[in-house]
């Protein structure tokens, strides 16, 4: 299934890694990524399927959302209306026992999904790479 605009790479290194030697390439040279917009690590893929989302989500979100942490849930689908966005929204909530701030949060927890495949990103915020960085 292709998905428009959408660019995925596999790498062995670490994402969020990449990430940040990718701001620093564009700082130096912002021309260089002229036709990319965005660029999103990602920790986890599994099938697109409620109880996997919420039980890989709560099996790792100690080890990136610390105690005091705050956090948010952002949900973006594509080809896939089936799963209720607030039902899986308040599944993981339910899980999670920090504190959740939608305006400024430490940390976000960020679900794509894909059609039949899923994607589950623990973001701080420089995670994310914009064009206008």
């Amino acid at each position: 299934m292709t998905f428009p605009g959408l660019l995925t790479a596999l790498t062995e290194i670490n994402a969020k890694l990449v990430t940040r030697k990718i701001r620093k390439l564009l700082k130096e040279k912002s021309h260089f990524f002229q036709y990319i917009l965005k660029i999103i690590p990602i920790d986890f893929v599994c099938e697109t399927n409620t109880k996997i989302l919420v039980n890989l989500i709560h099996h790792h979100c100690n080890t990136f959302i610390k105690e005091q942490d705050s956090f948010k849930i952002e949900l973006k689908r594509r080809k896939h209306e089936k799963i209720e966005r607030d039902t899986l929204i308040e599944r993981i909530a339910a899980g999670i026992h920090n504190k959740v701030d939608l305006e400024n949060p430490d940390k976000v927890i960020r679900i794509e999904i894909l059609g039949n495949f899923s994607s589950v990103s623990f973001l701080q915020k420089n995670d994310i790479v914009h064009k206008v960085d």
